[in-house]
């Protein structure tokens, strides 16, 4: 499997695990607690009325408490999770507490392996999109839109299978010997998983099959030169999945203090909004990001372009669960500040990159 590199987090990790262990055994304790106080009304048609109402009382939570089941806090079961496009998140991933997962503890977590995957978005709520990723996925990276993932291998027991079947694996190398190519590279199950992701970013096959992207599985045609597609693919999976550890673009940093805030004590007020005509990025009251190339905001995934993702997810906002907002409002963009700079001039490079070979499919010859 190709390794994709990727540099370690500039946020202190134990910090954010220990601020998600803080709120999973909150949540885990009032749980036990309601367990133990609910024993002689588990079976009563008001048990909904009796819980205590400062978590979220899911339809599977309810059914472990009428049977009586307990839950232990594993520090083992954080993990990183690919949250959106570009923005990463640590995760308390259980059965317990996570519901409807699917086959994803098979592909990622702490009962799997190393993994790549990427997910698209096919559905009438948003424009195609896909995105690879080597960590566990939300559901709902394309927000509104539910993702589809398709990861290299998956773990059975233990053991690592692939994902890429037998029967493409002879269909691909039958094609393409019978196509007289004139490399003599042997076509690998890594090769093809390239070969489909290149193929959903070439802009000729979103447009003609618009329609059938948005109510149906991809179907993945075969092009006439195989490697250059697989070729592609590689390049794009080892910037989108890699792109922690790529040149940062050359973005013209500003800074003037913001005396009214410092006077008062207070951090910069956070802005994160961009001027796309300009080329600006306005981070905070103090702070502006300038020479952003036009070219960056048209790598869309979904309905915003990469670096909106980013803005979108690092604004400051206010918790709607009023238990979550008493007890766990302590986000602010002064503390990832850097980071996010950081991280807007990696994606940029990696925006710049990815509309180059996509504008370099639309001329090649299918």
């Amino acid at each position: 499997m190709i390794e994709y590199r990727a540099l370690p987090t500039k946020i202190d990790g134990r910090a954010q695990d220990s601020e998600l262990s803080a709120k999973v055994q909150a949540l885990i304790n009032t749980y036990n607690v309601d367990v133990r106080r609910l024993a002689g009304n588990r079976d009563s048609p008001k048990l909904a009325e009796m819980l205590d109402s400062s978590i979220k009382w899911t339809r599977a939570l309810k059914g472990d408490l009428r049977r009586g089941i307990t839950y232990t806090f594993e520090p083992a079961r954080i993990i990183n999770s690919y949250y959106r496009p570009f923005v990463k998140r640590r995760l308390y991933f259980s059965r317990q507490l996570n519901e409807m997962v699917y086959r994803m503890p098979q592909l990622f977590g702490p009962d799997a392996g190393p993994n790549v995957a990427f997910g698209f978005a096919a559905e009438s709520r948003t424009e195609f999109a896909a995105i690879a990723f080597r960590d566990l996925p939300n559901k709902d990276i394309f927000m509104p839109s539910a993702t589809q993932v398709l990861a290299l291998y998956r773990y059975e027991d233990g053991e690592r299978k692939d994902n890429v079947t037998d029967w493409a694996l002879a269909g691909f190398r039958k094609r393409y010997r019978a196509g007289g190519g004139k490399e003599q590279r042997s076509i690998s199950r890594d090769a093809i998983f390239h070969y489909t992701y290149a193929v959903l970013h070439d802009p000729v096959y979103r447009e003609k099959y618009a329609v059938n992207l948005k109510r149906e599985f991809p179907r993945i045609p075969f092009y006439a030169d195989f490697w250059q597609w697989s070729d592609w693919g590689r390049e794009l999976m080892e910037l989108h999945i890699g792109f922690e550890s790529v040149e940062p673009f050359a973005l013209r940093r500003t800074d003037v203090v913001d005396e009214k805030a410092r006077a008062a004590g207070l951090s910069p007020k956070a802005v994160l909004k961009a001027d796309k005509p300009a080329g600006v990025i306005r981070i905070d009251s103090e702070t502006a990001l300038a020479g952003l190339p036009q070219e960056a905001w048209d790598y869309k995934l979904g309905n915003r372009s990469a670096l909106e993702w980013i803005l979108d997810q690092y604004r400051e906002t206010k918790p709607r669960d009023p238990t979550i907002r008493a007890r766990f409002d302590t986000y602010r963009l002064a503390d990832y500040k850097e980071k996010v700079i950081d991280l807007l001039a990696r994606v940029t490079t990696v925006s710049l990159r990815t509309v180059a070979i996509v504008e370099a499919m639309r001329a090649a010859s299918r």
